[in-house]
């Protein structure tokens, strides 16, 4: 670990059980002074100075190493003096750090919060609730398809908001974690294909992929290892067992059809593991966007696949997390 006094295996676990911790009873606090709204709020800075006129692919890739050191940068030194004052301040201050680098809780709120009025009915509170957690055009999305689109969130979010955070700090402490999320935070907000972010954004999108390859692929295996688990345990889930016999064969067929190299393997087989179809066209902004399927359409979607997409995320941090933990042990 680069950034702790004492690079053990109970370092790590004691800043990643930490952090976790925190995030599962806190969640993300309005008011918590949130390290990613600063890379927000530099991102959309530089943006609006260095995104126009001629030469944008260089520019973006001065974008992408001005919030990655400045994000890795000030993270590292700040751990660094917290260790060289006081030990135990240092742990605090990672545990804090990675804290605001997942979002275990937010991502099962937002995921609940499409799921009860898609359950009771109230299609257009459902939209409503989907469209604050994507990108798409969700106005007259039909009950399918806004379960779908909650899916999906899970799905990709599962690596973007939870393993890969973690993984990067087993890696290198907070401040990897740190540099983790600056990058993806890059990619949400300039890593678009349109006109305004093809060229300034492309450094930070095919950094990102890079980020997220090996997270992506490991988070797929703790699904289907997580799914498996589910299949002995007393969670109601209205008659739906979950599928995990011929999943790898789906997700290894389904993946490299997905435009991101690394989105297709969880929703992939998280569509292989509930037994649906995830993919198809998206509109944004009244402009369609086709995507291949991924899964078999063993049966349709329905409200309910939002909250066994939920029980699958959780299932599948709590095995990467062992995972990684079980790593350290024998690594240190």
């Amino acid at each position: 670990m680069l950034s702790g006094l004492n690079p053990s295996w109970t370092h790590v676990l004691v800043v990643i059980v930490g952090a976790v911790g925190l995030d599962l009873v806190l969640g993300d606090p309005r008011r918590f002074p949130h390290p990613v709204r600063w890379m927000g709020r530099l991102i959309a800075y530089l943006d609006r100075k260095w995104n126009k006129g001629s030469a944008r692919r260089l520019k973006g890739i001065g974008l992408l190493v001005t919030v990655v050191c400045t994000a890795g940068g000030l993270s590292w030194f700040s751990v660094w003096a917290a260790y060289r004052l006081q030990p135990v301040l240092g742990v605090v201050l990672e545990i804090s750090l990675v804290w605001s680098c997942i979002a275990i809780k937010s991502l099962h709120q937002a995921a609940m919060d499409v799921y009860r009025p898609l359950k009771a009915g109230q299609l257009k509170l459902a939209r409503c609730k989907l469209g604050e957690i994507v990108g798409r055009d969700t106005e007259r999305l039909s009950e399918k398809e806004v379960a779908r689109g909650a899916v999906e969130t899970v799905a990709e979010n599962s690596v973007d908001a939870i393993t890969a955070p973690l993984f990067w700090t087993l890696l290198g402490g907070a401040p990897l974690a740190m540099v983790y999320r600056a990058v993806n935070t890059l990619d949400a907000m300039v890593g678009y294909k349109h006109e305004r972010y093809r060229e300034f954004g492309w450094a930070s999108a095919r950094m990102d992929d890079v980020f997220n390859w090996l997270p992506a692929r490991l988070t797929a295996i703790a699904m289907w290892g997580a799914a498996w688990t589910l299949r002995f345990t007393p969670i109601p889930r209205e008659g739906w067992m979950v599928r995990t016999k011929g999943a790898w064969k789906v997700t290894f067929r389904d993946a490299p059809r997905h435009p991101s190299p690394n989105s297709g393997w969880p929703e992939a087989m998280m569509a292989a593991l509930l037994g649906v179809q995830l993919g198809g066209t998206n509109y944004y902004q009244g402009v369609p966007s086709h995507r291949p399927v991924l899964g078999e359409a063993r049966r349709l979607l329905t409200a309910d696949d939002i909250s066994r997409s939920v029980w699958v995320m959780h299932g599948t941090w709590l095995l990467f997390s062992t995972m990684l933990l079980l790593v350290l042990c024998l690594w240190g």
